[in-house]
């Protein structure tokens, strides 16, 4: 992109995005935003926390599910952790979760239910970072603060034919975004950026004959913006090995332990596990250990093998760790995904 293009290359963009946005149940449409609206910081800043390393498919039944079980801010503050972390399994990423109660909390306790109306006030709320601050000021006050994802670095990227490879290309990419965020309508700007990256300039095979900046796209004049960004290649994930042990009583109930709150799956319920995501642990209670075979599931950093190991025990059983949870109340859904990859494993083993 050439200097002096940004302000057309915005109201270009605006333009594409009032009459081609996304539908989602966060995100106030442009129609109602000119005719007077406000969207609700809480909606924008719980679809911005789950939205964090999560697919909008994932995410939309977990937003509507929160906003039914708590509408406001508020309501979500004095909600029990554990309902929490409950709805939240299957999303991954659980610090997000604990996150999300201390800033609802901070937020009913400091400021009285009310979101801050700056990035600034926002920052300062545990568990919010400069993105989802930004975001949040964007989107729902209009302040022209600089919202910076994947999707605008990517778009960025490819406006400037900026070769160099991120993540050190990130502060060369902020100052791109930044000159293109206009003084008018910047949340409105924010989602359109969002749904170029989403739709149109995607990461391969970006459809550039539709898109609506294509004319002050330097890499699409070049023939390379299906090349861009540049990435330094990411090192090898290791693989930790462990073991998931999953005892049921004969009256059915199963031995469940809630994860110390802080670390992986921190505050979720699961089996207790030895190694893989926590240190080496004896079997929860003595019992005749049957190996049915191994789950695998990758989380950010590293990948994870879990030898599941089941036994039936008596009525009577005393664990060391965790509690016996009757079988009519044991929910599989509110395990963690990598949990719940062990029970379908042991449910579908046939009966010894």
């Amino acid at each position: 992109m050439r200097d002096g293009d940004e302000s057309r290359a915005g109201a270009a963009l605006l333009d594409w995005y009032d009459r081609h946005h996304r539908g989602m149940p966060w995100r106030m449409p442009p129609a109602a935003k000119a005719a007077g609206a406000r969207p609700d910081p809480y909606r924008v800043w719980l679809s911005e926390v789950m939205l964090q390393q999560t697919t909008v498919a994932t995410v939309r039944g977990y937003y509507e599910k929160f906003t039914s079980l708590w509408p406001t801010v508020s309501d979500l503050a004095r909600a029990e952790d554990a309902d929490v972390m409950a709805a939240w399994a299957g999303l991954g990423y659980y610090a997000r979760a604990r996150n999300l109660l201390k800033c609802a909390r901070a937020v009913l306790k400091d400021h009285g239910g009310v979101f801050p109306d700056s990035a600034e006030g926002l920052r300062a709320l545990p568990g919010i970072g400069p993105y989802t601050a930004a975001a949040v000021a964007a989107i729902s006050y209009d302040e022209p603060a600089v919202v910076v994802d994947g999707n605008v670095e990517r778009v960025v990227a490819r406006l400037w034919a900026d070769e160099t490879p991120l993540p050190g290309a990130k502060p060369v990419f902020t100052d791109y975004a930044t000159r293109l965020t206009p003084a008018a309508r910047p949340g409105d700007h924010a989602q359109a950026m969002m749904d170029l990256g989403a739709t149109i300039c995607s990461p391969r095979n970006p459809a550039c004959a539709l898109c609506p900046v294509n004319d002050f796209c330097a890499a699409h004049k070049a023939g390379i913006a299906a090349s861009l960004p540049r990435k330094m290649p990411k090192p090898e994930k290791p693989t930790r090995q462990g073991t998931a042990y999953l005892a049921r009583r004969r009256d059915g109930a199963v031995l469940i332990e809630t994860r110390p709150p802080k670390g992986l799956l921190g505050g979720m319920p699961g089996f207790p596990t030895s190694g893989g995501v926590g240190p080496e642990i004896p079997p929860p209670l003595p019992a005749y250990w049957q190996n049915l075979g191994e789950v695998r599931h990758t989380f950010t950093h590293f990948h994870l093998v879990l030898q599941v190991m089941v036994a039936e025990v008596g009525n009577n059983a005393t664990p060391w760790t965790g509690q016996f949870v009757a079988g009519a109340s044991f929910d599989p859904a509110v395990l963690p995904t990598a949990m719940r990859k062990v029970w379908d494993l042991a449910a579908a083993a046939p009966a010894p």
